[in-house]
């Protein structure tokens, strides 16, 4: 039987060459707390990026709980349903409640449209994710905020090294924050970083996320300990000699799903992810002129060890500690819900061989009529 195929599998460099940082990790016994890999990673991550200041976190989730502890932010804030549940998790773990609002259909992201209805006088923030690494409508998102005088946290979970035609898509906002977990384009284990807009603004994460503390003696903030371990900065040094080639990697099998799928009735591709995206995911929508509903299709695929994921279902509003919120109502979110009952994320990670993806595709063509 053949190993089967996730939906996305981690990059991993040469573990002998991983071995040299483990061992000057040892000699300067120096473990957490800013070492010399932690520092080194968060410039190399700058210049690679093109930020200017990025502050390391043991994980995702940490940044974005600090990234609103660092705006202060309170009340209500405006999110999207179609996301993972770390998104509005962030949220609440800071006593804010999530407003949901519908998505656009063709990019998947928060419908600027949609937003300026949803504003409150106790709305205090937008949240909006790059979903699947497909840029937000920035430019419109960024009007809206200025005129209702409210911040902008980007959720940029899934954008690792995306761009648009000014820079680096992470300069948007009043901070984004990125995800280092081990099924995300750029890993480091564990991890992740808020991108800052100055260094003001770098301070006051690097306080929070260390307790607090500014000194050995002196604290000024309700901090936690968010800080990524040597070991993990390590990691992340040696993955980014490996990333320009397993983002490559990734373009070529996008380019493969779509060549293998196309003309395919009933089976809808992206077509934002071509040029603007890091490929981090391989999203497909399955429509009703396809011969198996979604699900079908999903166990299907799982019968053959090839194990797809729906991405993102059930909505984020669904879930028990929202789905009683006025927001969360399916009327209020006709979009986001009819992706999420069509949407199936094919494998695609650097590792994976065109004879896979030609495997995956012909399953796929096998169901529809000839």
């Amino acid at each position: 039987m053949k190993k089967p195929i996730t939906v996305t599998s981690p990059l991993l460099p040469p573990l002998e060459e991983f071995i040299p940082y483990l061992e000057q990790i040892w000699a300067s016994r120096m473990l957490t707390n800013g070492g010399d890999m932690h520092q080194a990673l968060e410039r190399a991550l700058c210049e690679y990026l093109g930020v200017e200041h990025l502050a390391l976190f043991a994980n995702g989730t940490l940044a974005l709980v600090t990234a609103l502890q660092a705006l202060r932010i309170t009340g209500e804030v405006i999110t999207t349903p179609y996301s993972f549940v770390a998104t509005a998790h962030s949220l609440l773990w800071n006593g804010v409640k999530p407003v949901f609002v519908d998505i656009d259909p063709v990019s998947l992201n928060l419908d600027p449209e949609k937003i300026e209805a949803a504003i409150t006088p106790s709305t205090t923030a937008i949240m909006p994710v790059h979903c699947y690494g497909m840029p937000c409508d920035v430019a419109t998102i960024e009007r809206i905020a200025d005129i209702y005088n409210l911040r902008v946290i980007y959720d940029a979970a899934h954008a690792f090294g995306v761009r648009d035609e000014g820079g680096s898509i992470l300069r948007h906002g009043d901070l984004s924050v990125l995800s280092f977990h081990a099924t995300k384009v750029f890993n480091t284990f564990e991890g992740g970083a808020i991108i800052c807009p100055d260094a003001r603004t770098y301070r006051r994460v690097g306080h929070l996320k260390n307790f607090g503390f500014v000194n050995e003696t002196t604290v000024v903030a309700p901090g936690i300990n968010g800080k990524m371990s040597e070991i993990n900065a390590a990691f992340g040094l040696l993955q980014l000699q490996y990333i320009d080639q397993a983002l490559a990697r990734r373009k070529q099998i996008d380019r493969l799903y779509r060549e293998k799928l196309a003309g395919l009735d009933g089976i809808r591709c992206l077509d934002g992810l071509i040029d603007n995206s890091n490929h981090a995911y391989f999203p497909i929508l399955i429509e009703t002129q396809f011969p198996m509903a979604r699900d079908e299709l999903y166990q299907r695929l799982r019968e053959y060890e090839i194990l797809a994921r729906r991405y993102f279902y059930p909505l984020i509003s669904d879930f028990p500690m929202y789905r009683g919120l006025p927001s969360a109502d399916p009327a209020n979110l006709p979009v986001a819900r009819s992706m999420a009952e069509k949407v199936l994320c094919l494998p695609i990670f650097p590792d994976l061989g065109d004879s896979d993806v030609e495997r995956i595709c012909e399953l796929i063509r096998s169901v529809a009529p000839r």
